[in-house]
Order: structure tokens, then C-alpha cells, then sequence
């Protein structure tokens, strides 16, 4: 017998800021009231722009605030649990205090004893503890209190990749159900099941994890596309050219993927000493002559811990940095010594002298909540200069998502995520070769990471990120600067996932460094010395045929999908439901296990 769910929410809507942010009583943009039912054990993903209201629902089921209209029904004895972006720790002494406080406090032994495995003291002063102590003191409050439904509001925000390894094994053992928010791709793809989509103004579920979710939003804009052809061509233009936008940004960014890729190939081949047949490289001069940052056994230790250990590398214009490890790592220290903030205790940092720069950094100074946007972007008035382009304020807020009609809204009422948006729209646009990213992708949407990610991609310049997200790392970096904590810096041509696979690779198999003839610092043991092996026969044949499959696999996916929007299938023809489901399940695992080969058969064509 089908089992009762946990929660629900009933025909809820809810206005705010003079507007309906759910359903409303006569919505003229056809949006419904809400409707949500929790079973045990569901893990949702919670998808949605910035201002959509996702955490503003989050707190309609908590109870924290009420709809307008609506049920909201909570199953006897079942605890829900908040874990929010920006807890209030005002009240509280120390990271225990803020821990063992509230209605609903946990034993302190539960806290201490997931505090432990997080690594926080949570004797901390709360005044004067870091981001990321407070999200990990946040976390052992909320997991504590053992809840059957866990709200989780950007849970990786301010976590190191230890922590958020942590977190994700910690959710996938949890037998309660749990509904998350996050900017986190790779945690959202391990964890969840089904995802809820709101969007403008509605609320849509599909029984399918945040893996499945592009597919699935792309057709619901292409069937609204299809349905726009009737409408009247301005009206057209003015409601769809987000939609439009969003499908065509991430086929534009299938290209800019493969072009990540041959610039890692390059750069391997620059920072090994060996290149392939098929690489041309430049001369020695010339890529000296294009080094915008040159650091020469550059160290610094603070009191007797060395920080950063020697080392050298030469940073060229059109690289794209990634620098990753644990929280208290070294990270910020490196990002400084590179931009010259700090000095380093022996060695030098040389710059160009054309390298100017923009900074935005993880603190995100607060934008005056009294300006309007216009006065953010273009101190007042209608235009604004877009590094030396001339561009009207309201066309370039659509290049950052923005509707144009919010140039004069006031940012205090903007959302945490529109404010940070706001906030790249105005550092972008500046003049500058490097840009310098601090955890760029805290409080961002999925679409604005994308957005950023093709930013950084036709940036002409030279960009260094600091950034626990994985997922966004893969996806923009061209070589990455891992530090271990130890004070060592590895430097590894790719991003984040060629990083884990060089820490997995067991140090006597690593090779060694390759002697160079000239003066260029070359890293030490981190890239292999020798070109690739020569592709078997089925190696090449799966490296040309893949793709296509892949490609199939895909369509076959989207297909299966579009089978089961159908609301009324499962009750007309369960037996065909649970094909169709058991054969995406099928189609996906088998595109997973192709792109994975076919990107490992590429990294070895490219060297």
C-alpha cells in the first residue's frame, strides 16, 4: 500500500512586493497555485532563476511564512528541518551557543559528534569565525536535530571540497527525504531524484534528478516556442527571448567546451616539455613575450607553517586559472602572491606592465540597497560602456538575464542571487586583461553559471578563479593550481577533475619531470613526460563513433521524456510508465559511461 506523503502544499499562492510570486487569484501569465507533495525518502532538487521564490517557498514549508492562499499539511510527528543560506548568528557567543539554540534545539552530543567529522571547534567565537565555520556549524545544527524533512538553501556555499564530500556521502546514507537549492551542478546531479522547476510563477515537477534536468527544460521551451508562432511577433519577442536565449547559450557552449579542451591540450603540451605530432607549439620567446605573470620561486610562511612551498609558473594571457583546495589550504595566499596584494618571503612576481585588472571577490562589498539598478550600471543614466563599447543600459541588462523593466527597481529589493548578478553586469563591463574571481559562484543560479562560464570564455584576457565548484571548474579553467594543504602547489593542465585524478594516481606510477634546456620554470612531477600511447584500433573507432551515440542516447533520452509529461500516463498505462522510465534509466547510464570513455580517448589524442 502506497504510503501517505510527509508534507504538502495545496493550491498555494503567495504575493509579494505588490506582485504574485505564486499562482494569484487571476494570473494573467497563466501561472497555477502550487501544489507539492513530499513522500519518504524524496531527494528534490529545487531549481529556478534568482528571484523565482525558491527560498522563499522553502519558507512557506517551514511555516515561516504564510501564502495568501492555500493548505499547508504536515503528516503528525513529522520534523522539518531548515538549514538556510545566511543564518543569524547574532544572538550567539560562540558556534555551540548558535548550535544548541532555538525551539527546537538538538542534544549537544548529536552536534559535537558531526562536528567532529566536519573538523569545526565549535567553541569558535561566532563574531569572529569564517563563512565557512559557520555553514559547517549550521550543517551540525541542522543534521543534529535528525529531521524527516531536510530543507537544504545552498548548502555548499562557503564549504571546502573535503566538507561538501562529506556533506553529499552524509545525504546519500540519510533515509529521511530532503528538498535542496544549489548552484552546485555535481552535488545536485549525485543526490537527487526528482527536481522541481519553478518558473515564472510555477511551479513544475518531473521524476527525474538535476542529470536529466537541461533535457527536460530545453523541451519545455521548445513546446513553448512552437505555441509562440501564434502569438503576436513584438509579444513574442518580449516573452521569449530568455528562453531563447538559455537554449541557445548552451549549444553555443558545446563549442566553447571543445575549444577548452584543445587549450588544455596546448597548455599541457607547454608546461610538460613534450608536445604531440599533431601540436604546434610557439617558441620559447614567443611564450615568454606572452607571459602576463611571471612568478620565480615564489614561498611565504606564516609564523613556522609554509603556506606555499617554491615554486614557478608562468601565467600567459588567455589562460584561464583555476586555484582549488581545502579551506585554509593556501588559496587566498596564492591568489595574492600572483596579483602582488602581498609580497612573497623569497622569489618574485613580475607582471606586464599593460596587465590591469578587475577584482571580485568573496566577500561581494554590498551594493547601496537604496540605488536603483540603473544607477548601479550607469550612474544614473541610459548608457553605459561595456569595455569601450557603447551599450544602452537596458539591452545590456538582458545580456545578464535581467528584464529590462527592472532598470529603475531599487537593488534592496533585488534577491541575494540578482544582486550578485548585478554585481558581475557592473565588474564585466569594465575595462581590464585580468580578471580575478573569488568564489564567483556563491549565490548564483544554474543560468547565470552559465552565463558566467561564457563570459570567462570570450573574455580576452586572463582570468584566475578561486572556486570549491567542481562542476564550473571543469567546464572554464585551462590549467589548475591544487594545493593540498602541505604548502606544495601542483599544476595540472584541465580542471578540477584532472586535478582528482592526478591525487588518485599512485605517486610511484607518476612520471617524472622532464629536463628542460632552457630558463622557462617548469612544475615539478605534474604532467607526464612522455607523449600519449598510440590509439588500438577500437580506441579510434569508439573515438569517432561515439560522439553520434552519444548524441542518439541524448535524443532517445528527450524522446522518453516527453512520453512521461504526460500527467495521465501513469494512470492510463502503468506498465508502459515503468518501461519508458526503466529505459531513460538505461539510455543515461549507457551516455554517462560514453562520454566518460570518449573524453578519456580525447585527452589522450590531445596529448
Amino acid at each position: 500500500m502506497a504510503q501517505p506523503p510527509i508534507f504538502s502544499l495545496e493550491g498555494i499562492a503567495l504575493q509579494q512586493g505588490g506582485r504574485w510570486l505564486f499562482g494569484g487569484p487571476n494570473p494573467a501569465n497563466g501561472a497555477a497555485p502550487i501544489d507539492l507533495h513530499v513522500m519518504p525518502g524524496d531527494r528534490l532538487a529545487l531549481i529556478g532563476r534568482n528571484g523565482a521564490g525558491k527560498t522563499t517557498l522553502l519558507k512557506v514549508i517551514t511555516g515561516k511564512i504564510e501564502a495568501d492562499r492555500g493548505a499547508r499539511r504536515t503528516k503528525p510527528g513529522t520534523r522539518i528541518v531548515f538549514l538556510e543560506q545566511d543564518p543569524d548568528f547574532a544572538q550567539a557567543d560562540t558556534l555551540m551557543d548558535f548550535a544548541l539554540g532555538g525551539e527546537d534545539a538538538p542534544e549537544r552530543h548529536e552536534v559535537e559528534a558531526i562536528a567532529g567529522q566536519l573538523g569545526i571547534d565549535m567553541n569558535r567565537d561566532a563574531a569572529t569565525a569564517s563563512g565557512g565555520e559557520r555553514r559547517r556549524a549550521a550543517i551540525a545544527r541542522a543534521l543534529a536535530q535528525d529531521p524527516d524533512l531536510l530543507l537544504l538553501d545552498e548548502p555548499t556555499n562557503h564549504l571546502d571540497l573535503a566538507a561538501i564530500d562529506w556533506l553529499e556521502d552524509w545525504l546519500s546514507r540519510y533515509r529521511g527525504a530532503f528538498i535542496t537549492i544549489s548552484h552546485d551542478r555535481t552535488f545536485l546531479t549525485r543526490l537527487t531524484r526528482a527536481t522541481l522547476w519553478l518558473d515564472r510563477g510555477t511551479m513544475r515537477r518531473k521524476e527525474v534528478g538535476f542529470g536529466g534536468y537541461e533535457a527536460w527544460e530545453e523541451q519545455v521551451y521548445a513546446e513553448e516556442a512552437r505555441a509562440a508562432e501564434r502569438m503576436d511577433a513584438k509579444l513574442k519577442l518580449e516573452a521569449h527571448w530568455l528562453e531563447r536565449g538559455v537554449t541557445a547559450r548552451r549549444k553555443r557552449n558545446q563549442g566553447r567546451l571543445e575549444k577548452l579542451f584543445q587549450m588544455r591540450a596546448a597548455r599541457a603540451a607547454m608546461i610538460s616539455g613534450a608536445g604531440t605530432a599533431k601540436l604546434k607549439l610557439a617558441s620559447d620567446d614567443d611564450f615568454k613575450s606572452k607571459s602576463v605573470i611571471v612568478a620565480e620561486g615564489i614561498a611565504k610562511t606564516y609564523g613556522e607553517r609554509p603556506v606555499i612551498k617554491p615554486f614557478s609558473l608562468r601565467i600567459q594571457n588567455g589562460d584561464r586559472i583555476g586555484i582549488v583546495g581545502s579551506n585554509g589550504a593556501g588559496k587566498t595566499t596564492l591568489l595574492k602572491l600572483l596579483t602582488r596584494e602581498i609580497e612573497p618571503d623569497t622569489g618574485t612576481v613580475t607582471h606586464a606592465r599593460t596587465l590591469s585588472g578587475v577584482m571580485i571577490d568573496q566577500q561581494r562589498k554590498l551594493l547601496e540597497p537604496g540605488a536603483t539598478v540603473r544607477q548601479i550600471l550607469a550612474e544614473g543614466g541610459d548608457w553605459i560602456d561595456v569595455r569601450g563599447v557603447r551599450k544602452h543600459v537596458q539591452a545590456y541588462l538582458k545580456d545578464f538575464l535581467f528584464d529590462p523593466g527592472l532598470v529603475d527597481t531599487k537593488v534592496g529589493i533585488l534577491s541575494g542571487g540578482e544582486r550578485s548578478r548585478l554585481l558581475l553586469a557592473r565588474e564585466f563591463a569594465r575595462t581590464a586583461n585580468l580578471l580575478v574571481l573569488d568564489e564567483p559562484t556563491n549565490d548564483l543560479d544554474l543560468e547565470t553559471l552559465d552565463l558566467l562560464q561564457e563570459v570567462i570564455a570570450d573574455f580576452d584576457g586572463t582570468v584566475l578563479i578561486v572556486s570549491h565548484d567542481r562542476d564550473f571548474l571543469d567546464r572554464t579553467v585551462t590549467l589548475t593550481l591544487g594545493l593540498d594543504g602541505s604548502g606544495k602547489v601542483d599544476i595540472v593542465a584541465g580542471g578540477y577533475a584532472d586535478w582528482e585524478a592526478k591525487r588518485r594516481q599512485p605517486i610511484a606510477s607518476r612520471p617524472a619531470a622532464t629536463p628542460r634546456k632552457d630558463d622557462t620554470p617548469a612544475p615539478s612531477a605534474t604532467m607526464p613526460a612522455k607523449a600519449a600511447p598510440k590509439l588500438t584500433y577500437k580506441d579510434q573507432r569508439d573515438y569517432e563513433i561515439l560522439p553520434a551515440r552519444i548524441e542518439e542516447l541524448e535524443t532517445a533520452i528527450a524522446k522518453g521524456e516527453a512520453i512521461l509529461a504526460d500527467p495521465e500516463l501513469y494512470t492510463r498505462d502503468p506498465q508502459r510508465f515503468a518501461t519508458i522510465s526503466a529505459g531513460i534509466a538505461t539510455a543515461r547510464t549507457e551516455k554517462d559511461a560514453a562520454e566518460e570513455r570518449w573524453l578519456m580517448l580525447a585527452e589522450r589524442v590531445e596529448g
